[in-house]
Order: C-alpha cells, then sequence, then structure tokens
C-alpha cells in the first residue's frame, strides 16, 4: 500500500509533516549499505541531516533487498566528485516500472491531458449565449477561444523566468520550464497549476463584463500550459525508444479527445443552462483529476527522482561532493547560456533550419485547421443541417473515431516494420519516422474536399462527419511523425526545437478561427473547404522530401545530428 503513495504528492507532503514517520523511502536500508561500502565517504547512523522533504527512517528490509539501486563513479569532470547515477535495474527508474505502473501513470497524464485540453473547445458552445449577453459580434467571441490557445503558447515562456526564481537555479529546458528543473519535477506542477486551472475558472463564471472572461481566459490557457508542452514526453520517459511511439500514440488521442468532447459535453449544457455552465463541467472535470492526479500520480521526472535521491545520500555521508548529473548540467550553465537556450535558439531553429521551418509550418497548418473546426461546423450543422447546440456536438464524434480507427494500424506498422530498424544502441535512423507522415499527408486534402462538398442540405449530414474523420487520422499519422522525427534529428536541442513548433503551432492555432466565419460564408462552404484543401496539397510533398533528401539536409547543419 505505502508503495502506491509513496512518491505522490499526497505521499511527499505527508512524509515532510511527520517527519518522515509515514510513507519513507524504501531505498534507505541500501543508501545506508552503500555509504559504509564507500570507506572515504563519512556515514551518518541517523537520518537527522536529512532535508526536511525527505526524511524517512530506514525500512526494515533486509540486507541486499535492494542492492543495484544505486550506482556511484568518479566523475571526469568536476574533479574527485562523485556522481550518483542510475544502475542497470533500478525500480525507481521509470522505465524500470512495472507494466501496470507504466499503463496508470499514461492514463494518468492522459485525463490531466483531456482535463486541460477541453477548456479550449468547451468554450465555443456557449458562444451564442455569450455573444447575447454582452452584445459583441462573433469575431469578437472568438477572442476567448484564441486567448486560451494563445495562453498555452507563450506559458512556458512566460514561465520560464519564474521556474529560475523558484529554483534558484536555471531550469534545463524551455518546455514547461518549471516541471523539467531536477529541483522540482513533474508531479508537484501538474498537480499544482491543475488546482489553480479550476480555481481560475470561477471568475469567468460569475464574470459582469466580457473583458473579465478575455483575462482568465488568457491565464487559464497560461497556468495549463505545462501538461500540453510536456505531457507527450513524460510518457514516453517510461519506455525505451522502440517502444515510445506506443505511448506517445496514446497521449495523441488524448489531445484530440478532449477539443472533440467539449463541443459534445458543454453543448447540451449551454442549451439548458447557459454558457456559464460549461466553465461549471471544467470545475467539476479539474477538480476530480486534481483529488486523482494529488493521491496516485507518482513523479515521474528520473532527474527529479535521481536528485532527491542524490540529497539523502549527501546529508547521510556529510559530503558535498557527492552530485548527480542534472545538477552538474545545471551548475555549469550561465545566464548568458540560459538566455540563448530558452529564449533565443526555439526562434533561430525554427527560421534558420530547413527542416524546422518546413515542418513548423505544416504542423502549425494542421493545428489551425484543427480550431478552424469549431467555427465551421457550427455553420454547417447548425445553419445547414438545423441541429441544436447540443446535437452539434455529436458531429465532432466523426474527429474522434477517426484517431481510433488509424491507431491500430499504425501500431502494426511501428511493431512489425520501425521497431527491427533499431540497431544495437536503440538508435534509428531519423528519416524513417516520416513514412507515416507520406500516409497521413493525403487524408488532410481528402478530408477538406469531402467535408466541403457533401455539406448540402440533399445529401445526409454522415458524410461530412464521415470525411471529418480523415482529418484526425492525417493530423494523428502527421503528428506522430513530426515530433519523432524532430526529436531524432536534433538530440541536443530537443527542447528548443519543440519550443518553436510549439510557438508557431500555436499561433496559427489560435488565429484561424478569427477568418473562419468570413471565409465560410463569403466563399461558401465548398469553396472555402477547397481552398484550405489546395493549400494542404502543396505541403504533401514535405515528408517526401525529406525522407529522400533529409540525411543530406542534416549533415549540411551545424545543429542536427550526424550520426545516423
Amino acid at each position: 500500500m505505502q508503495d502506491l503513495f509513496r512518491d505522490t504528492v499526497f505521499g511527499r507532503l505527508l512524509r515532510r509533516i511527520s517527519a518522515g514517520r509515514f510513507f519513507g523511502h524504501d531505498d534507505q536500508t541500501h543508501i545506508l549499505a552503500l555509504g559504509k561500502k564507500y570507506h572515504h565517504l563519512s556515514v551518518q547512523s541517523s537520518t537527522s541531516m536529512l532535508p526536511l522533504d525527505d526524511k524517512s527512517t530506514p525500512s526494515a528490509e533486509t540486507p541486499g533487498q535492494n542492492q543495484g539501486r544505486l550506482n556511484l563513479t568518479n566523475l571526469e569532470k568536476g574533479g574527485d566528485n562523485l556522481l550518483v547515477e542510475w544502475s542497470h535495474n533500478d525500480p525507481h527508474n521509470p522505465r524500470n516500472w512495472s507494466s501496470l505502473k507504466k499503463v496508470s501513470v499514461n492514463f494518468e497524464i492522459c485525463f490531466l491531458t483531456v482535463s486541460v485540453y477541453i477548456g479550449s473547445a468547451i468554450y465555443t458552445a456557449g458562444l451564442t449565449g455569450i455573444q447575447h449577453e454582452f452584445q459583441i459580434s462573433a469575431v469578437k467571441s472568438l477572442l476567448g477561444l484564441t486567448l486560451f490557445v494563445l495562453g498555452y503558447a507563450l506559458g512556458p515562456m512566460i514561465l520560464v523566468h519564474l521556474s529560475s526564481v523558484l529554483t534558484c537555479g536555471y531550469p534545463k529546458t524551455f518546455m514547461a520550464p518549471i516541471s523539467e528543473t531536477h529541483h522540482v519535477g513533474h508531479a508537484p506542477v501538474y498537480v499544482g497549476t491543475l488546482f489553480i486551472f479550476g480555481v481560475l475558472q470561477l471568475p469567468i463564471i460569475y464574470a459582469s463584463n466580457f473583458s473579465t472572461v478575455l483575462v482568465f481566459r488568457f491565464l487559464t490557457g497560461l497556468i495549463g500550459s505545462p501538461v500540453l508542452a510536456i505531457g507527450g514526453a513524460t510518457v514516453a520517459e517510461m519506455y525505451a525508444p522502440k517502444k515510445q511511439a506506443y505511448a506517445m500514440g496514446v497521449w495523441d488521442i488524448a489531445t484530440v479527445f478532449g477539443p472533440a468532447l467539449g463541443p459534445l459535453v458543454g453543448g447540451f449544457a449551454a442549451q439548458t443552462k447557459g454558457w456559464r455552465w460549461t466553465f461549471w463541467e471544467l470545475v467539476w472535470l479539474s477538480g476530480a483529476c486534481f483529488i486523482f492526479l494529488f493521491f496516485f500520480l507518482p513523479e515521474t521526472s528520473s532527474n527529479n527522482i535521481l536528485y532527491r535521491r542524490t540529497l539523502r545520500i549527501r546529508a547521510l555521508t556529510n559530503n558535498a561532493k557527492i552530485k548527480c548529473k542534472p545538477e552538474l548540467e545545471a551548475e555549469g550553465m550561465s545566464w548568458r547560456e540560459f538566455g540563448i537556450a530558452n529564449l533565443v535558439r526555439p526562434f533561430s531553429l525554427s527560421f534558420t533550419e530547413p527542416i524546422c521551418f518546413v515542418l513548423n509550418l505544416y504542423s502549425a497548418l494542421i493545428y489551425g485547421l484543427l480550431y478552424l473546426w469549431f467555427e465551421s461546423f457550427r455553420i454547417v450543422f447548425v445553419d445547414i443541417y438545423r441541429f441544436s447546440p447540443g446535437t452539434e456536438g455529436l458531429a465532432f464524434l466523426g474527429i474522434l473515431i477517426g484517431s481510433f480507427i488509424i491507431m491500430v494500424p499504425f501500431f502494426y506498422y511501428n511493431h512489425r516494420f520501425v521497431e527491427p530498424q533499431f540497431n544495437a544502441n536503440d538508435q534509428l535512423r531519423p528519416e524513417v519516422r516520416l513514412q507515416p507522415a507520406m500516409v497521413g499527408a493525403f487524408f488532410i486534402p481528402v478530408c477538406l474536399f469531402w467535408f466541403g462538398w457533401s455539406a448540402r442540405p440533399e445529401v445526409h449530414w454522415i458524410m461530412p462527419v464521415v470525411g471529418s474523420s480523415f482529418f484526425s487520422m492525417g493530423s494523428f499519422l502527421l503528428f506522430m511523425a513530426v515530433f519523432s522525427y524532430l526529436g531524432d534529428a536534433y538530440p541536443k536541442y530537443v527542447a528548443s526545437v519543440f519550443a518553436g513548433n510549439d510557438m508557431i503551432r500555436s499561433a496559427f492555432g489560435a488565429a484561424f478561427p478569427l477568418f473562419a466565419d468570413a471565409m465560410y460564408r463569403k466563399l461558401g462552404v465548398d469553396w472555402a473547404s477547397s481552398l484550405l484543401g489546395c493549400l494542404s496539397v502543396a505541403f504533401v510533398p514535405i515528408p517526401f522530401v525529406l525522407y529522400f533528401y533529409g540525411m543530406r539536409i542534416r549533415m549540411a547543419s551545424k545543429m542536427a545530428t550526424h550520426d545516423l
């Protein structure tokens, strides 16, 4: 039972309050034994020198039960420092967790992703009520959607400065930087920001003017940004490289499930109780998710787990030279390097690296189309097919079902054709990752032409719903390929690459809904969709060009990998 709660926010908080009497560390006996093994270390006989957060009494384990959990080696960089590392079979390393624990954590991260991501689309269910109550235009009412998306685009950039103050150190990455520092970890940030996310819905519920709605829509998007930025990396960290695609695929479904579910859940509430009830649903959902994660989400950051172990060893031995790699990396970073890594490099890579530039534009187009659906669906299914606000949300099920349909063949393809191509060092030629995109690229224009020319009164409403399912199929394959390829092509700068992609992608997502209404009404659903379809056709050659010439482009780059 203790293992279930030991490293959750609840367990860590109770351990701190009880001074280690509850949920003590199960590797304490091994840490004491390890200290005695190294005769030049001064090992303390009690745990009184442990930091308050990590006080615990030695567990009643048999000697040798935890052997192999810890490894101390001389560190070349840093002279006579001792480096705390993961041993091969350490059960506290997320990659060595049981399959059941990995699946459980993956579910929790997906639950969190849905709870936050649904906040973008659920707003659109109450647009009519917002327009009537505040006497604003349709375009102005959409600012509540665009500012939310802009909030979680700018969130990591804004939080990067805050994290450096909170941790008194340098964040390791640009994306969701607070949770990526070894000082803090993932779980406290996920749980803490989710609590604030839920609380900030209350000012929107009781808003007396539209300005208040806009301000807090931006703030809720900003504060909910960590899981949207690094949720995929969190689940991938638990798996070996050749197995990461499966965990990422499940998480990717959650990123579609949230926006697709928003209009359905919010539509019936807005229709019967008014637009403010859509935000009460957000409060209830985020509250339920907060309680679940508070008690059951363990720390998933291997850097943070290793750092806290290092603190315990250092306190027990009274040896300040015992360090872990995340500490040394942070200590060696100057303010200038910090600024370049977190503020300059994401933009420079996005606009100076051809691979990053074209793939950022492609993913931005797909992301923009995703948020454009929320306006185009209202025009098609409410204005043409006379759906009610509640039943309009049912039309989004086509997008959701498409994601589940494509996931099965993608997993088979990955298992049958991709996994065997990994070498002995668990490495894969980056261009192999682009093969799914070469298929998915065709699904986007198929979707747009199908949707546009089937959305008419004499054609049954199921036809545009079926057409929309091709969008989620194509976007699933494209996003899985793009993010995997960028990570493999720029392993040294992966955080900066993803940060630049997130910024450009979210900017398109924020902008597209603003012109959707005017475009669809002036051009008509058929020709407006055809215009977007032709634009997506222009992007189809991108994965093919990079598949055949990507290696040559990487070899000419100073930032991309040259190893494979």
